[in-house]
């Protein structure tokens, strides 16, 4: 018996999505090529562009969908105590970020902050950032831990703003400093947040 339409193309959406993700963890970001994804997958290029676009848009789907987990952990984990803490509680994303230009740009250039290209994943996943940095920073605000004379809202879109910072040093070829970037952006939080 024939699958149905859509079943079959969920299941050759799934393929690729496996595909690329092996060829990303074992080769990076920067090394996906659509002509390995769909040799491996076993299909047409127009069959993967009738999927996702493009390349970008194919990784905009798995990166978004990497970030949410990240985001998942965070918001599990107990609220972090400090600037310190925060900064500990952001390394696994940073790191994961820091790993691969590619990651940086693509997640900067879908959220919607720099133009016209969006992903709802990334866009929401931003929000949710600084949604959560908001009710971390409102809860050591309230037990006088962090200054308190400014919305934690503002100073929540500040951090992000610090975290994207970071990054974007790390990859300047430049830049002398080459510190892991939770260990970067602390002495950005500590002055921020901290009166």
């Amino acid at each position: 018996m024939p699958r149905a339409p859509q079943k079959r193309r969920l299941e050759t959406r799934a393929k690729l999505l496996s595909v690329a993700e092996e060829i990303i963890d074992t080769q990076g970001c920067s090394a996906l090529r659509v002509e390995d994804v769909v040799e491996k997958a076993g299909v047409a290029k127009g069959t993967f562009f009738s999927h996702f676009g493009d390349k970008d848009g194919l990784l905009t789907v798995i990166l978004g969908a990497r970030v949410m987990g990240f985001l998942d952990e965070m918001e599990a984990a107990p609220r972090p105590q400090s600037p310190a803490e925060i900064a500990d509680r952001l390394a696994p994303l940073l790191n994961f970020v820091a790993q691969d230009r590619v990651i940086f740009d693509l997640l900067l250039r879908y959220s919607g902050t720099t133009g016209a290209e969006v992903d709802e994943v990334i866009t929401q996943g931003f929000i949710r950032q600084i949604t959560m940095f908001a009710g971390w920073i409102n809860a050591l605000q309230a037990e006088g831990t962090l200054r308190a004379d400014t919305d934690p809202a503002l100073l929540a879109e500040g951090v992000q703003a610090f975290l994207n910072h970071v990054l974007a040093i790390g990859f300047c070829m430049e830049h002398a400093d080459k510190r892991p970037p939770a260990e970067a952006i602390l002495p950005y939080l500590e002055r921020w947040l901290v009166r």
